[in-house]
């Protein structure tokens, strides 16, 4: 991680080099990695201040811990503290810094790297992109920053290419339009394995985002007819009240309150119809204590006072064969 903006030394290289990962046009274009910073470092007590990168940047944590402060488009800023087996991606140009607190050193595998224009027939980032779906979804995906935990898979990968890196060496690399088959060869697994834990955890968020929504759901079929209330709902499924309304509008397009006065207003439905319970009742059964605000739900729902409702359909009479002696 440099300690400034590295904008100076590229300003004139605008046309052939780009450094963000989630252009369009390594995806349109025939463009392949460069590499401008890769080393090992070990962090001790150490507090940098933001800065930016025409590059992009992954910092892998080797052993430690250390804070990721990233400036956030809107002003704000999020924190990402890494941990062993963690990295942080960080698109081009994403204002940042890392922090260290002293006495708990953080070592670090760091490498840099931007797009440039490539010669034909080499491999490049659209091809890539054409034959793996993961890692096209991943680069449409665009993101300031990313953490992902790591299975070694990324740490063996970035390893192989620092070391490739260094043999052939970073001033033979500038001379060279092309930086050796390797090297594009590594970096394509590295970009592959990124890409591929990304759907992983995002897979995996939305299958436990899945199953909350349906626990959620059941709970509210079992307990409908009592007065229960978002607080009792996250109980049920042990979540804060304000994440569970969140993943719930997300995953349904319904707020869990919207959602449990649906079902309560086609069970409604469903005893006006089906059964001869008095009207003044149904409330009780749908877990609306008061008359007056079924009434007024009810009409909301379905443009009919129950009264209404009732006297507009054809109930079903319940008939029974007899016995045959």
């Amino acid at each position: 991680m440099g300690t400034g903006s590295g904008s100076g030394s590229l300003t004139n290289h605008t046309q052939s080099f780009s450094g963000s990962l989630f252009q369009e046009r390594l995806r349109t274009e025939d463009w392949g990695p460069r590499f401008f910073a890769y080393y090992y470092k070990q962090w001790d007590d150490y507090q940098m201040s933001y800065h930016t990168h025409d590059s992009t940047e992954i910092m892998y944590i080797i052993t430690g811990m250390c804070r990721v402060d990233v400036m956030m488009a809107d002003g704000s800023s999020e924190q990402a503290v890494l941990k062993k087996g963690q990295f942080i991606l960080l698109d081009a140009g994403v204002p940042h810094r890392l922090m260290v607190q002293d006495g708990v050193p953080c070592r670090m595998l760091n490498v840099e790297f931007g797009f440039a224009r490539t010669a034909s027939g080499q491999l490049t980032i659209k091809q890539l992109a054409l034959e793996e779906d993961t890692v096209h979804a991943f680069l449409k995906h665009m993101a300031p920053y990313l953490v992902l935990p790591d299975p070694e898979e990324v740490y063996y990968t970035m390893k192989s290419l620092v070391l490739e890196l260094d043999q052939r060496g970073l001033m033979e690399q500038r001379q060279r339009q092309e930086q050796g088959t390797l090297v594009r060869t590594l970096f394509i697994q590295l970009l592959v394995r990124i890409a591929r834990l990304r759907g992983e955890m995002e897979r995996s968020a939305l299958d436990q985002t899945e199953l909350y929504v349906k626990r959620t759901i059941e709970f509210m079929h079992h307990n409908m007819d009592r007065s229960i209330q978002m607080k009792d709902i996250a109980a049920a499924v042990n979540l804060h009240p304000g994440y569970l309304h969140r993943i719930f509008r997300n995953y349904m397009q319904w707020t869990p309150t919207d959602y449990l006065t649906m079902l309560r207003m086609e069970k409604a439905k469903m005893l006006l119809q089906q059964t001869n319970i008095p009207i003044s009742e149904i409330s009780d059964y749908v877990g609306v204590g008061s008359r007056q605000y079924f009434h007024m739900l009810f009409k909301k729902y379905t443009g009919k006072t129950p009264v209404q409702y009732r006297d507009s359909m054809e109930r079903i009479q319940w008939s029974y064969p007899e016995e045959l002696e």
